[in-house]
C-alpha cells in the first residue's frame, strides 16, 4: 500500500491512515487536472484496503407512494402536478399488490418514495389521505413499513425533510431512511439557481435532518448531485459536511453521488450532463475524504461505463430493482442484475446482495428486525444468495 510513488504527501499521507484538510483536497483536485493518476490509484488502493475485492447492492422494489411536492427543483422529473399522467397517489391496496409482487420477485428492500410535505400545498394530497384513512403523509408511510415488513422486505423510507417526531416514529419500522444534502452551498438557493424554488433544499435545512438522524441512531444515506453548476470547493465542503456530522455520530451508512442528467420536461433540459472524467474525480476525492465510507453511483445513470468506477473508489450499486422503474430517472432503466454480476466479475469483483442497512449498522436497529432479517441472512450479514439469485 505504502510503497506507491506519488507525486503528492497530502495523498502520501492518505495512505498511511493520517487526517486530510480541505485546503489539501483543494490542491489535490487542482493537480489532478492535469494528471488524475496518481488520486484515482490512491482512491483505488483505500477502496481496497477497506472494502476488500466486494461490491454490494440492494434488491429493491421502488414504491411510489405519492409524488405531489411542494417544492419546484430546476432538474427534477419526479415531481408530478394534479391531472398529470404521470401522477402517482398509491392506495393501500395497490402498495399492497406491490408488496407481494416485490416477495415473489424475492425483492429485499422496499423503497418508499413521497415528494416533500405533499399535503401542505395539495388538496388532492389531503383527499388521498382521507380516502385512505390516513391524517399524514408519514402516518401513511408507517402503514407502508409495517406491511412491508409482513411480506418480509425492509423498508427505506426517503421522504424530504421529515421532523423529528417523525423519524423517531419511523425508525421503529425502517432499517434505515436517506435524505440527498445534494451540496451544502447558499449560492445554490440564489434566484436563478437550481435550488430556488426548493426551500427543502436550503443547506440547514438538510444539514437539519441528517443531525437528527444522528440524534436518533438512524443508519443514514445521503449524498451530493454532481453536475448542477456547483464548483469543486463546494463539493468539498459538501463531503466534508457529511464527514463532519459522521464523525459526531457514526450514522451516516452510505454516500450517493449522483451524476446529473438533463430531463426534458424540467428547466435545465438544455444543460449538458456531467462530464464523467470530472464525476470520476468526483468520486475518487470522496474516497480519499472518507476512506471507509460505502460509497455508491447509481448504475443506470452511467449505463456505458458504470463498471469503470469500481477503479476510482465506489463499493455499491445501490438499490436495484427487478421490477419497478427508477421514478426518479425515468428514462434511465435500471441494469438486469444478471449483467450488473457478470460485469463486476470482469472487474475483479464479487457481487453481494446487501439489505437497505450495511453489516457494519446492525446495532443501531432493533433486536425484532434484526429477528426478522435472520431468516434470508447469511453468516456475514449479507443476503442469502440462494435467495436474491
Amino acid at each position: 500500500m505504502n510503497n506507491l510513488v506519488l507525486d503528492s504527501e497530502s495523498l502520501n499521507n492518505v495512505l498511511e491512515n493520517k487526517p486530510i484538510t480541505r485546503h489539501e483536497v483543494i490542491e489535490i483536485y487542482q493537480k489532478s487536472i492535469k494528471n488524475p493518476n496518481d488520486i484515482l490509484l490512491v482512491a483505488q488502493n483505500l477502496r481496497k484496503k477497506f472494502k476488500k475485492n466486494s461490491v454490494t447492492f440492494s434488491k429493491k422494489a421502488f414504491f411510489n407512494i405519492i409524488n405531489l411536492c411542494k417544492d419546484t427543483c430546476s432538474y427534477c422529473t419526479y415531481k408530478a402536478e394534479p391531472g398529470e399522467a404521470k401522477l402517482s397517489l398509491m392506495s393501500k391496496q395497490q402498495t399492497t399488490d406491490l408488496l407481494q409482487l416485490a416477495k415473489k420477485y424475492r425483492c429485499v428492500e422496499a423503497l418508499f418514495v413521497t415528494g416533500e410535505q405533499p399535503e401542505k400545498k395539495y388538496e388532492e394530497a389531503r383527499e388521498w389521505l382521507k380516502n385512505n384513512g390516513f391524517k399524514s403523509t408519514v402516518e401513511y408511510l408507517v402503514h407502508a413499513s409495517e406491511l412491508a415488513l409482513e411480506q418480509g422486505l425492509f423498508p427505506h423510507t426517503n421522504a424530504g425533510n421529515l421532523n423529528f417526531d417523525e423519524m423517531k416514529e419511523l425508525k421503529k419500522t425502517n432499517v434505515s431512511m436517506g435524505v440527498m444534502l445534494e451540496n451544502v452551498s447558499e449560492r445554490l438557493s440564489e434566484k436563478g439557481m437550481p435550488h430556488y424554488l426548493a426551500a427543502s433544499k436550503r443547506p440547514k435545512a438538510r444539514l437539519e435532518i441528517l443531525e437528527n438522524s444522528g440524534k436518533l441512531g438512524i443508519p443514514m444515506t445521503t449524498g451530493i448531485l454532481v453536475g448542477i453548476g456547483e464548483t469543486i470547493e463546494e463539493v468539498i465542503d459538501s463531503l466534508f459536511a457529511i464527514k463532519q456530522l459522521n464523525q459526531k455520530y457514526g450514522n451516516i451508512q452510505e454516500i450517493i453521488l449522483q451524476n446529473f442528467q438533463p430531463k426534458p420536461d424540467t428547466f435545465m433540459k438544455n444543460e449538458p450532463s456531467t462530464d464523467e472524467q470530472y464525476f470520476k474525480t468526483v468520486v475518487a476525492l470522496s474516497r480519499i475524504i472518507m476512506p471507509k465510507m460505502n460509497i455508491q453511483i447509481p448504475p443506470n445513470l452511467s449505463p456505458k461505463s458504470y463498471q469503470s468506477f469500481l477503479t476510482v473508489g465506489i463499493n455499491d450499486w445501490g438499490g436495484i430493482s427487478p421490477l419497478t422503474p427508477d421514478f426518479v430517472n425515468p428514462e434511465f432503466a435500471w441494469p438486469e442484475i444478471n449483467n450488473v454480476d457478470e460485469n463486476s466479475k470482469k472487474a475483479g469483483f464479487n457481487l453481494k446482495c446487501r439489505f437497505p442497512i450495511y453489516p457494519e449498522f446492525f446495532s443501531f436497529i432493533s433486536k425484532e428486525l434484526r429477528d426478522k432479517m435472520a431468516v434470508i441472512e447469511d453468516e456475514d450479514g449479507y443476503v442469502k444468495e440462494e435467495y436474491w439469485r
